[in-house]
C-alpha cells in the first residue's frame, strides 16, 4: 500500500509539472525564449554555475553541523558527496526514496541515531534556509519602488527581526539540543542564499540583463519558497509559473523572466547530475580518523 500511495504521490507530480510546463509554453514565445539561451554569455553562465555549487557547499556544510549535534561526526567531504546523491535523487529519481529521505536513511542505518532527532534536524535545515529566503525577498521588496508596496514597507522591515525570533524562540522550545549552533547555521543560510542570488544576477548578466535586476532577484526568491512546496516533480512548473506571472505583476518581460528559471533550472540539473556517480559508487563516510562504508542499495 505505502509503495502505491507513493507512485500515486509520484505521478500527480509529475502530472502538475507537465499541465504547468505546458500551461506555460502556450503563454510565452517559445521561439523569443530560445534565441534568448543561445545568446547567452557562457562566461557568465559559467560562473553563475560556480556560484550555485558554492552555495550547495556551504548548504552541506550547514546540514553537517546539524549531524555533528547527532554526534554523527562526518568530514565535510564525504557529506558533500551524500548531498550530492541527494540532489541527484530528488531531481532524477522523482519515484524512488528522496534526498533527504535517503541521507536520513543511510545515517540511521550506520550510527545509533533517534529516527525523530535525524527527521528535525532534517526539517530544520530546509526551514533555516527557507527563512532566509523570506529574510532576504523581504529586504528587498523594503526598498523596491513598486506603487503597490508603498504603505507596507515597514512591515515587511518589521517581519525581519519577528521571523528570526519566531525561528529561534521554537527551536529552544523544541529542539534545544541545537540550539548551540543557531547562529552558524543562521550565518551559513544567509550565505547560501547570498551564492544563489549572485547566481542569479551573473544569469541575469548573460541574458544582458542590466536593468530591473532588483526585481527578477525578488521573484527568484519568491518563486524558491514556491517550488519548496511538495505539489511539483523537483519544482519544475511551479518555479516557472511563478517567474512568469511574477514578471507580469512587476511589468518586466515575461519571455526574459521565463528564460531566467530555465537556466537556473538546467545548471541546478547539470550539477545535480554529477550525483549519479554515487549511485553507483558506494560513499565512505569519514568521521574523524575513521571511515565506513556506506551501501547504496
Amino acid at each position: 500500500m505505502a509503495k502505491l500511495n507513493k507512485k500515486v504521490t509520484t505521478g500527480l507530480k509529475v502530472l502538475i509539472s507537465a499541465v504547468l510546463i505546458y500551461f506555460i509554453f502556450t503563454k510565452i514565445n517559445v521561439s523569443e525564449i530560445k534565441d534568448i539561451l543561445f545568446k547567452s554569455n557562457p562566461l557568465y553562465l559559467i560562473l553563475a554555475a560556480i556560484f550555485f555549487v558554492l552555495s550547495k557547499f556551504m548548504g552541506a556544510i550547514r546540514l553537517n553541523l546539524y549531524f555533528h549535534r547527532l554526534n554523527i561526526m562526518l568530514t565535510n567531504a564525504s557529506n558533500f558527496k551524500l548531498y550530492l546523491l541527494g540532489m541527484f535523487y530528488n531531481l532524477f529519481l522523482p519515484g524512488g526514496i528522496g534526498g533527504d529521505a535517503y541521507k536520513g536513511y543511510i545515517l540511521k542505518k550506520t550510527f545509533d541515531v533517534k529516527t525523530k532527532r535525524m527527521v528535525s534536524v532534517l526539517v530544520l535545515d530546509r526551514l533555516g534556509g527557507l527563512l532566509l529566503l523570506f529574510i532576504y525577498a523581504c529586504a528587498l521588496l523594503a526598498f523596491h519602488n513598486a506603487e503597490i508596496l508603498i504603505g507596507y514597507r515597514w512591515m515587511l522591515l518589521l517581519a525581519i527581526p519577528i521571523s528570526v525570533i519566531v525561528f529561534w524562540l521554537l527551536t529552544k522550545k523544541f529542539f534545544s539540543y541545537v540550539l548551540p549552533i543557531f547562529w552558524k547555521t543562521m550565518a551559513l543560510s544567509a550565505l547560501v542564499q547570498l551564492a544563489q542570488l549572485i547566481c542569479i544576477w551573473f544569469i541575469l548578466l548573460a541574458l544582458n540583463i542590466e536593468t530591473n535586476q532588483i526585481s527578477y532577484l525578488i521573484i527568484f526568491l519568491i518563486s524558491s519558497i514556491v517550488a519548496v512546496v511538495p505539489l511539483t516533480l523537483g519544482g519544475i512548473g511551479s518555479r516557472e509559473v511563478t517567474f512568469f506571472y511574477g514578471a507580469k505583476l512587476l511589468g518586466l518581460d515575461q519571455n526574459i523572466s521565463v528564460g531566467v528559471s530555465v537556466l537556473f533550472f538546467l545548471i541546478t540539473a547539470i550539477v545535480s547530475f554529477f550525483g549519479v556517480w554515487y549511485h553507483f559508487k558506494k560513499i565512505k563516510l569519514k568521521l574523524a580518523n575513521i571511515t565506513i562504508n556506506s551501501t547504496n542499495d
